[in-house]
């Protein structure tokens, strides 16, 4: 479960999968926050950016950034918000490099229904939820009324099929 004090870092991951859309990318972004609650890294997602480079999500640039920049053990105490929860790629990259938990506005299960129902193309890999990737990676989420929101963020971003 969350509680009231994170729920601000993940309306910000909300506020940047917006941005990732308006940018014409899939909407998903991330905050990364350390164990004193200071912001250390946000990020949305950049496929867009980089034609032919699907791996530009925001969970996996966090992973990449926090090994660069914080030590193992401020890894592990860290939190990483993010808007949709991660894909199996993302969730190696999260374990490899050491994070602490995950909390998600919604799920992977979530994203397929959704995707689904809007006619969109499945994903290239399939998403999975985190603790079959990553299963001691603790985790919570979706969060019911934020994951409305997410989903009609993708329902914009595949109007029209």
């Amino acid at each position: 479960m969350i509680d009231t004090q994170e729920r601000p870092y993940l309306e910000r991951c909300l506020a940047l999968a917006e941005q990732a859309l308006d940018a014409g990318d899939e909407p998903f972004g991330s905050v990364l926050v350390d164990g004193r609650g200071r912001v250390r890294a946000e990020d949305r997602n950049r496929i867009a950016e980089g034609p032919g480079d699907a791996t530009r999500h925001p969970e996996f640039a966090l992973a990449r950034w926090a090994a660069e920049h914080m030590s193992a053990d401020e890894r592990a105490a860290s939190t990483v918000y993010t808007s949709g929860e991660h894909c199996p790629m993302c969730a190696a990259a999260h374990a490899w490099v050491g994070l602490g938990r995950i909390v998600y506005a919604s799920s992977s299960n979530q994203l397929v229904a959704w995707l689904d129902e809007l006619g969109a193309a499945k994903p290239p890999v399939t998403p999975r939820p985190i603790h079959e990737i990553a299963p001691d990676v603790l985790v919570a989420g979706p969060v019911p009324d934020l994951a409305e929101r997410v989903q009609a963020l993708h329902a914009r971003r595949h109007a029209g099929g």
